[in-house]
């Protein structure tokens, strides 16, 4: 089996989950959107596996969109300015990696910030209230080796090159020409990522934005699929979508939480997919949210 590249290591990513997800997602698509992007794992998947004659994504972060046109049309360019950063770098010089996101901060190059989220913290991105990348290294690695890198960013070319279109701005702006031979792929931010004190993206999506959004998807007959809340243990990641929506909710079973487990517990990871009506049945690996809660918990 040939292995799927993923050069953005972003934390959260569905790279694992891709083709649990994707079992639910029907062939035969025109243009397949992924208004979300980050690392477009979805997106990767798709093209992979021939889900969609065309393939748009898109990002609220500019350097997101401006990193993913430079990995699609410029790959050796992009891997050898990766490799010149990473290699500036030592096991000991809590100077450089500040100096690069000091520099990223102000000029924005979409391949500082490829080598900020390597290189951070669990690969989990973080910005300030200002907007600027706030998250700090990772003392334990020094990110993804430019060796492997370059062979991501290539493979990511050769797989995506000639069938994707690169948008920046807000999710809407992104899908505003979808119609209903189309499919929308969605991985917004949870609630409580973007507001209270967890901030961890540079534009939250407060949650009746995303409601207007979707009920206008229904009203244009699009079909789509959205991964949200979810929960951990007994916490929870915002409330689940309200039942008016008419969407299919299903469990999916992410796992064993690895913060968890360095705190010594042991607590399974669920994330909720939506489906638009009409598509998708549960599979092996999904949990029907019409299950008790205990029950959920408990497998």
């Amino acid at each position: 089996m040939i292995k799927i590249p993923h050069p953005i290591p972003y934390q959260g990513s569905k790279r694992n989950l891709a083709p649990l997800i994707g079992s639910q997602i029907p062939r035969g698509i025109d243009t397949w959107y992924e208004p979300f992007a980050g690392s477009a794992a979805m997106t990767l998947w798709a093209a992979h596996n021939g889900i969609a004659k065309h393939y748009i994504i898109g990002d609220i972060l500019a350097p997101i969109s401006d990193l993913w046109v430079a990995i699609i049309e410029r790959p050796q360019e992009t891997a050898y300015r990766y490799r010149e950063i990473w290699n500036g770098q030592s096991s000991s010089d809590d100077g450089y990696y500040n100096r690069v996101r000091d520099r990223y901060n102000c000029n924005k190059h979409p391949v500082d910030l490829l080598y900020l989220i390597a290189r951070c913290v669990k690969n989990a991105i973080r910005f300030s209230k200002g907007g600027s990348f706030s998250q700090s290294r990772d003392k334990r690695r020094l990110g993804m080796h430019p060796d492997r890198m370059e062979r991501a960013i290539v493979c990511a070319s050769m797989l995506l090159r000639d069938k994707v279109e690169v948008r920046q701005g807000d999710w809407m702006k992104t899908i505003h020409d979808a119609e209903s031979s189309d499919f929308i792929y969605m991985d917004p931010p949870y609630a409580g990522t973007t507001l209270g004190r967890d901030k961890r993206y540079a534009e939250g999506l407060p949650p009746e934005r995303l409601l207007d959004g979707l009920r206008e998807l229904l009203n244009r007959g699009i079909p789509f699929a959205l991964s949200y809340d979810g929960m951990t243990g007994e916490k929870t990641y915002g409330p689940p979508l309200p039942d008016s929506l008419g969407l299919t909710r299903l469990l999916l079973q992410a796992g064993r939480s690895s913060q968890a487990t360095l705190s010594g517990r042991s607590e399974r990871t669920l994330e909720s997919l939506y489906l638009s009506p009409g598509i998708g049945e549960a599979n092996e690996g999904f949990m029907s949210s019409a299950q008790p809660i205990q029950e959920r918990l408990a497998i």
